[in-house]
């Protein structure tokens, strides 16, 4: 009996979740839309399809964005629905715990965050990437690595060839009308390079008016070598290694969520080995890994919010209060993930903060709510 009443309340939850996720996913893609549209209407080399295909390669990321919101609004619409109907009563006068029946929506919730981690996040940072490269090339008005990087760009890599531990720091104008596409060359202009001991003492400066990034190596241009005693080397062509591409260059000023979750870690690692900030990257990686078990939470959550009987009164009041809770969790992660950012707060506990809040919150109104 217990088994079947679970599997029966784990389907209608399933069943109000998946509704609200399409619901609420419709609708802000309808927004997006039309927003796409409106700054599309300046520009007349945007047709009505590339906004549409802009606005469809978003819609996995709305889906992964809005997944807890969701959840809650789902599960508080499916556990009222079976409140009203008094099943939820009958059961639990018949002495099930809430505690049981409820095993089956958290499984339903832990699935939904699991895939949306594992699955959808994959799928959902390629779609975003491409959808941003075509807002960059066709709406923005500007584009390309220069607008991220304001101007100058400032590189930082190992340099293996003077001292162990060694470093170099590599500044110049990038030249890149557009956002880089794989196969092509990166290259910047007035570019000075400087190479320090793995203590920060200057070893030696390099400057030319032009270096290439090629596969494995950086080629400066006429480039005049100026030793630690101040002595200056002849003009000559330099070939100086680097582990940097212009995919992982153009990665690092990019938004985290056009990285898949597979690829963060091995990515996060090679952007601070090159002296890159990867704060916004590992705060981005614990958010997805913390999904499943906020997933959890809401579920758990919505139904403390929306079982209690109708005989009590105050149902409309509760269900608000569920919805409430919701935009303050949502309001928390944004409060704490800037936090997180800037430093203030570890990056776990910027990113996990929302959820364990979620859980204590859902954990304490059932447990207050319960009585058998």
């Amino acid at each position: 009996m217990a088994i079947t009443l679970t599997l029966y309340v784990a389907r209608r939850f399933l069943g109000a979740t998946f509704a609200m996720l399409a619901g609420l996913t419709l609708l802000i893609g309808l927004f997006d839309f039309i927003e796409l549209l409106r700054r599309a209407s300046t520009r007349p080399e945007a047709s009505f399809a590339l906004v549409a295909s802009i606005a469809g390669l978003r819609v996995p990321y709305v889906s992964l964005q809005i997944l807890p919101f969701a959840i809650l609004l789902g599960g508080i619409l499916a556990f009222w629905r079976l409140t009203r109907s008094s099943e939820l009563v009958v059961a639990r006068a018949a002495g099930i715990s809430a505690w049981g029946f409820l095993s089956g929506p958290v499984l339903v919730a832990l699935a939904f965050g699991i895939l949306g981690t594992a699955g959808i996040s994959p799928l959902a940072s390629a779609m975003l990437a491409r959808a941003e490269r075509l807002d960059y090339a066709y709406l923005r008005n500007t584009a390309g690595l220069t607008a991220l990087a304001g101007g100058r760009l400032w590189l930082r890599q190992a340099d293996r060839g003077l001292e162990p531990g060694g470093v170099a720091i590599v500044s110049g104008r990038p030249q890149a009308e557009r956002r880089l596409r794989p196969g092509t060359d990166f290259t910047m202009t007035d570019v000075s390079l400087w190479r320090l001991s793995a203590n920060d003492r200057p070893l030696a400066r390099i400057e030319a008016p032009r270096a290439r990034l090629l596969p494995g190596r950086w080629l400066l241009e006429e480039a005049v070598t100026f030793n630690a005693d101040h002595s200056a080397g002849p003009r000559q062509d330099l070939s100086f290694p680097t582990d940097l591409t212009p995919d992982r260059i153009e990665n690092s000023f990019a938004s985290p969520d056009t990285l898949s979750f597979w690829a963060l870690p091995d990515f996060i690692a090679v952007l601070e080995q090159a002296g890159f900030s990867a704060v916004r990257h590992r705060l981005h990686f614990q958010s997805l890994l913390s999904l499943p078990v906020l997933a959890a939470a809401m579920a758990l959550l919505a139904a403390g919010f929306s079982m209690r009987p109708s005989r009590r009164g105050g149902v409309a009041q509760m269900i608000g209060a569920g919805v409430a809770a919701g935009f303050a969790l949502f309001m928390l992660d944004r409060i704490t993930g800037e936090f997180g950012e800037a430093g203030t707060l570890p990056v776990q506990l910027a990113a996990w903060a929302p959820t364990i809040a979620g859980l204590l919150l859902a954990l304490a109104l059932l447990l207050h709510l319960e009585d058998g």
